[in-house]
């Protein structure tokens, strides 16, 4: 997982760049380099993922607006801002905007590093989260129109009989499409199947609010 993640290094100091490079090459981390938050921003894809390390000012857009503006993409690929000049309502705005850290420089680098890691955690689980949603979208797929019908009344909390009821037809088929649905959803009981498809219902409506 480590091997596709970023750091995106945004700052108008060529040597500060050059640095944060080489060292962040040495920790292991692949890198690119932006002078200038406009030029992240030309380049950004919605599939990116590692974290932006970005200076707090910059000509142009400043880093706390490129976080902003990452957002409204949709992203939720972490920050860490640095800066010269750190005072309170910026760093209060980059963690409501959550950032991962804001770093003053010169910075530490046990510090920076930290920072980077745990921005990674943040992405390693997002993209674990991802994948999942991903897979219980596949297998929601796999159900016939019928079984779909069966497992939305469950989740609504109807039993077997009422499930039946309403649907016309026997108590005894609905447990038989019960008992595929399980199979298709790769759970082990009512339960398992209701909060899958709870989950999956919850991450379509997050992804249909981006």
């Amino acid at each position: 997982m480590s091997e596709s993640l970023v750091v995106y290094v945004v700052d108008d100091d060529a040597s500060i760049r050059d640095s944060l490079s080489l060292m962040l090459g040495l920790w292991g981390y692949a890198t690119r380099l932006f002078a200038d938050a406009e030029s992240l921003l030309a380049a950004f894809r919605g599939e990116w993922a590692g974290c932006i390390v970005a200076d707090l000012r910059l000509p142009g857009i400043s880093g706390l607006e490129l976080q902003q503006r990452v957002r409204e993409r949709g992203s939720a690929i972490p920050f860490v801002i640095v800066t010269a000049h750190g005072d309170v309502p910026a760093a209060r705005a980059a963690f409501r905007a959550r950032a991962v850290d804001f770093i003053e420089k010169p910075f530490d680098d046990v510090q920076l590093r930290a920072a980077i890691e745990a921005a990674f955690h943040l992405e390693r689980s997002r993209i674990d989260s991802v994948q999942a949603n991903r897979e219980d979208a596949e297998k929601l797929a796999r159900l016939t129109e019928r079984e779909r019908e069966v497992l939305n009344h469950a989740v609504r909390g109807l039993h077997g009989k009422e499930i039946a009821a309403a649907l016309g037809i026997s108590p005894r088929t609905v447990e038989v499409h019960k008992s595929r649905i399980m199979e298709k959803l790769q759970v082990r009981n009512i339960a398992e199947m209701v909060r899958l498809a709870l989950a999956a219902e919850a991450a379509g409506r997050k992804d249909g609010a981006v």
